[in-house]
């Protein structure tokens, strides 16, 4: 888990030292006017806490205690939610009574949604907020956050509330210049049709494949002005592409040799990039290189490449 640091605001990850600290913050029996649960009895926040110090979860995410000049006052999650379906990640905040109204909770959700949204990449994070919490509700809005319906989760009725990444700074197109477009068809069509690109456009010297927001671009243009890509020159080393599972890689690489690709870093296969890096490394017949790396790695990934 990251340290995380606003204006006002420091939020560190939980830990047994601040149990005395966050049942202070729940002594207030306004904290849980929209809980099932009443967390002014400390027996029922010492629960709580408990079952945050014991969740084990993925890699940056996880409970976080707020902190304002040294003292804790709130609490954070950004963790796989345990209301919703499929392990989606769950954002939640809660900070001490004496402190609303001042923007805080805004400011220390906002850092855990960039971390997730940013620094993460998360595809989505997700927000419970209780039916009548007009005042979280408000938070989320400020947020981004998308009212997607509601349903009965924590024991009564709450908001499903999404928020995605934005549009800004995000890749609109990669374009590569091929020497032999037909041989880039083979190999890139391949491929990319089975990662769930599909073909956008097409000219007579090039054609494009989408996957939501961003396409990638093959072009055998009149201007090129050598014959050949050399991955190792300054410019374009290789792209890396997210795989769903490590079965998923180790297929696509297992049938990459009939579609125009041979392995790289065969011997370290699948560890080329370091022991908690799932990957497969492809060069094409014109020299272009693709990493494929496995998204359910360890919990532990880091990014890794060789050194070509």
């Amino acid at each position: 888990m990251t340290l995380l640091a606003t204006p006002r605001l420091t939020l560190r990850p939980l830990t047994e030292a601040d149990r005395e600290a966050v049942v202070k913050v729940f002594a207030d029996p306004e904290m849980s006017r929209f809980f099932a649960v009443d967390f002014a009895d400390p027996a029922t926040v010492n629960a709580m806490v408990d079952g945050r110090l014991a969740y084990r979860g993925p890699a940056g995410q996880g409970h976080w205690v707020i902190e304002r000049d040294g003292a804790v006052i709130g609490v954070a999650h950004l963790r796989p939610s345990w209301e919703l379906p499929g392990e989606v990640p769950e954002l939640g905040y809660y900070v001490a009574s004496a402190h609303a109204g001042q923007g805080l909770a805004t400011e220390a959700a906002r850092a855990l949604l960039d971390h997730g949204l940013g620094t993460l990449g998360l595809p989505a994070v997700w927000a419970l907020v209780h039916e009548r919490n007009a005042a979280s509700r408000k938070v989320a809005g400020r947020l981004g956050f998308l009212d997607v319906g509601s349903g009965v989760h924590y024991g009564d009725l709450h908001r499903v509330l999404v928020a995605l990444p934005a549009v800004h700074g995000r890749p609109h197109h990669i374009e590569l210049w091929v020497p032999d477009l037909a041989e880039a068809e083979r190999s890139w069509g391949w491929l990319l049709g089975e990662l769930g690109w599909r073909e956008f456009q097409r000219w007579p010297a090039g054609v494009s494949w989408r996957l939501g927001g961003t396409y990638l671009v093959a072009e055998a243009s009149p201007a090129l002005s050598a014959p050949d890509h050399e991955r190792t020159r300054p410019g374009l080393n290789h792209l890396a592409l997210h795989v769903a599972t490590r079965a998923k890689v180790d297929d696509l690489a297992a049938r990459a040799t009939d579609h125009g690709w041979r392995p790289l870093f065969a011997d370290r296969y699948p560890h080329a990039g370091g022991p908690a890096h799932y990957a497969a490394y492809l060069e094409n017949e014109a020299g272009f290189e693709v990493e494929l790396v496995a998204a359910d790695g360890p919990a532990s990934a880091e990014p890794g490449s060789p050194t070509s």
